[in-house]
């Protein structure tokens, strides 16, 4: 039986990110590294139980808009339910906005971004492969995601998500914003970027941060990326 790839979904119907091209060559290179195939593709009609079927993980690149047939969105749902995994990178936080599912598997959906410019990331656990590379203050350059809510539901005090810590949303937050050191933050003190949670039998890892092209060239952010790969198909 051959061993299940990496399909990267690269498909906009609203803004479109430079960075794509860049980032599914990085995301194929990180994959070939884990001794995965990949696949690169902005065809829709690659969401069918068969292909799913062979995908270890299910890349979301920057995705913008509505960008899957209801078949697809019905086929990748059962893929996720039923032991899957989904790497949403960046702006795939504003993709799908009319399908429910999609904002319950990300706890949360895209509220705009300042304009691009250098901050710093709290790395709040590094007991995980993808932030495990990571300094606990990340200095980067980014567009500084808001969101409309937090991801977790109940907020900071309802728990880290981490399996075992009795948090009801699931979500696993392992890194945030540090607001006071940029402008236009709308979560205070408390702005996650990266998390992770499971679903039924499946897996879901978000990062925030990929807007520029060089950030894919960069080796901690490649880490990063591919550590949550590792993550995701560890099972």
């Amino acid at each position: 039986m051959p061993t299940p790839d990496v399909l990267i979904y690269t498909r906009t119907t609203g803004y479109r990110h430079d960075s794509i091209t860049d980032g599914a060559a990085a995301l194929m290179e990180l994959a070939h590294e884990l001794g995965r195939k990949a696949e690169v593709t902005d065809d829709p009609e690659a969401f069918t139980t068969g292909r799913l079927a062979r995908c270890a993980v299910v890349v979301l690149l920057s995705t913008t808009g509505n960008v899957l047939t209801p078949e697809g969105r019905t086929a990748f749902e059962a893929y996720l339910r039923g032991g899957g995994a989904l790497l949403a990178v960046h702006a795939a936080a504003n993709a799908e906005p009319d399908w429910p599912f999609y904002g319950e598997l990300l706890g949360t959906r895209f509220d705009g971004h300042p304009e691009l410019q250098p901050g710093i990331v709290l790395v709040d656990d590094h007991d995980h492969p993808a932030t495990a590379p990571l300094p606990d203050r990340w200095e980067w350059t980014d567009e500084w995601y808001n969101f409309t809510s937090d991801p977790r539901g109940g907020g900071k005090h309802e728990g880290t998500g981490k399996p075992g810590d009795g948090s009801e949303s699931g979500v696993w937050i392992l890194a945030r914003a540090d607001e006071t050191s940029y402008r236009g933050g709308t979560h205070g003190d408390d702005h996650p970027l990266v998390w992770c949670r499971e679903i039924d039998g499946g897996r879901v890892f978000f990062t925030a941060l990929g807007h520029a092209a060089e950030t894919y060239r960069d080796p901690v952010f490649r880490a990063h990326l591919s550590g949550a790969l590792s993550w995701l198909t560890a099972r």
